[in-house]
């Protein structure tokens, strides 16, 4: 009898060992009778774990973690004896609270399948919205996607539907392409990079759907390029459903065409925005373009595109499988569905937790992240990225969706939520907010390109204390120009790190709890 084992073959993973347990396995199963069949996986999400052993049992898969090469020869031992008091035992995966709290859809497969086995896919369920979509009409898998409610995943949080009726709708178009921005650049952000390794044929099914909806035959995807496991992984996905005829001429052998290409960006932030990223596709300087004309009417070389992240493709394939209802039935308000949500920074269980929009921020960093890492107090966490506002311990009871986080002025993102504790310089984060933009800014408007080094500048005199009142009164004239002025949320966001530091760390910035400026050149040395 043969013992099936998944190891995690994530980037991620692979960066604290997984490679040389996966190897350790093989080596084992060279000696004796020991019969192994080894399965590389994506991960599961709980990085605090990786790399996570899986065993395959008569009662469903055991998990041990963290597993070094040194551990294997004692967890086979445990797995042969039905031992499950193994320092590393973790139990059945199906019992572990973290996962079991979970609405897992987009990452459903993650940790189960063999990501590149187009039968293990299709086992799992992969391909069944594709199939409903090749009998349903163009217009109603628009219609499904619009009544579904989903949304943009990258941030703006955009209705998809309104984008898929505004492509379809332009019929005299010579070609149309659906364009998947892959370019995860937020720090604190690794959701499109586990789809994209875990469960490659989900993103490329989305974009197929997305094709025969619009009436687009070609598609493109941007990876930024420090995901090189991902582009990888990604080309040889295209290449298996090329060959199983779900790509190409005739898409599961009708009348549509579509294909795919990956194209790998250049390291530019800025290309997470569309038209940045449009133009960088293009061959040119990575820069936003002026709107309109808006992609979806004139986009990639002037045709019309639709274009969305990859968390936003992936969603659809369940959208049309499982009817529109039932991915609607899923979150609270206008934010339908499910948020794959990123813990990061100082959390005690940092990783991917994929659950419906209505969750409070506390039950995310707490119940799911376990608190700090450092077990300080928590200050704050940062939602949204760099350019996203803070949050302290009041608002830790706001609910994950886009309307009430925007109504407290945060923002939802791209589901990036990095953790500080209470040793963090606040002041030093706000330069930081500065310093991001002015590295990144694509420099094609004056508000972004100068105002982020003028706040940075700002920044520096008000931490070595010097002309604190002066500095800050700068500081919000300046964040209300880039607020107003800047073409692209780089520079228009930037600001809001920044305020919201201010807000709500007065003290770090050499203010009173009131806000109001204390005496003296050394004030923030002794707010501080």
């Amino acid at each position: 009898m043969r013992t099936r084992i998944f190891v995690p073959g994530d980037s991620g993973a692979v960066s604290v060992g997984a490679d040389r347990v996966a190897a350790a396995f093989i080596e084992l199963a060279k000696t004796g009778d020991k019969k192994i069949d080894l399965v590389r996986t994506g991960s599961r999400g709980m990085y605090w774990l990786e790399p996570l052993v899986e065993v395959e049992t008569p009662e469903g898969r055991l998990a041990y973690g963290p597993v070094t090469a040194q551990d294997v020869a004692s967890v086979w031992e445990a797995t042969l004896t039905g031992d499950t008091g193994h320092s590393l035992c973790l139990g059945l995966v199906d019992k572990i609270e973290f996962l079991k709290k979970q609405n897992r859809v987009m990452f459903s497969r993650l940790g189960i399948i063999d990501p590149l086995n187009i039968d293990d896919y299709q086992a799992h369920g992969g391909l069944e919205g594709l199939k409903k979509a090749l009998s349903t009409s163009p217009d109603d898998i628009v219609e499904a996607v619009a009544e579904s409610g989903l949304r943009g995943r990258g941030g703006a949080g955009f209705p998809a539907g309104i984008k898929w009726r505004t492509v379809a709708a332009q019929d005299a178009a010579e070609q149309k392409y659906i364009c998947c921005n892959a370019d995860e650049g937020d720090s604190g952000t690794f959701a499109d990079r586990m789809l994209m390794e875990g469960d490659p044929f989900l993103l490329l099914e989305g974009m197929i759907i997305a094709g025969l909806a619009v009436g687009a035959t070609h598609g493109l995807i941007y990876v930024r390029s420090e995901y090189p496991a991902a582009t990888k992984s990604l080309k040889m996905a295209i290449d298996i459903l090329r060959d199983a005829g779900w790509l190409g001429e005739t898409v599961g052998g009708s009348k549509h065409a579509f294909d795919i290409t990956v194209r790998r960006g250049a390291g530019s932030y800025v290309c997470g925005e569309e038209s940045a990223m449009l133009e960088s596709l293009e061959g040119k300087r990575g820069e936003v373009r002026a709107k309109p004309p808006i992609p979806a009417i004139s986009g990639l070389f002037g045709q019309p595109t639709l274009v969305h992240n990859v968390l936003t493709l992936a969603s659809v394939p369940t959208i049309l499988a499982d009817g529109a209802g039932a991915y609607k039935a899923l979150g609270t308000g206008r934010s339908r569905g499910t948020q794959a949500f990123q813990l990061a920074g100082n959390v005690k269980h940092g990783g991917l937790v994929e659950v419906a929009f209505g969750l409070t921020i506390r039950e995310l960093i707490e119940d799911f992240g376990g608190g700090t890492a450092s077990g300080k107090p928590f200050k704050c966490a940062q939602l949204g990225g760099p350019l996203g506002a803070y949050v302290d311990e009041g608002m830790l009871d706001l609910p994950m969706d886009y309307e009430a986080l925007a109504g407290a002025g945060a923002m939802l993102g791209h589901g990036g939520i990095v953790v500080f504790d209470e040793n963090t310089d606040m002041a030093e984060m706000a330069r930081f907010a500065f310093e991001f933009c002015a590295i990144e800014s694509c420099g094609k408007c004056t508000p972004c390109r100068i105002g982020a080094v003028r706040g940075r500048e700002l920044m520096d005199k008000l931490i070595a204390g010097k002309d604190i009142d002066s500095c800050l009164t700068l500081i919000k004239d300046l964040c209300e120009v880039m607020e107003e002025g800047s073409m692209c949320a780089m520079g228009g966001l930037t600001p809001l790190p920044v305020k919201s530091a201010i807000k709500l760390f007065p003290a770090d910035f050499g203010l009173a709890p009131d806000g109001v400026m204390k005496e003296g050149a050394n004030a923030r040395a002794q707010a501080t």
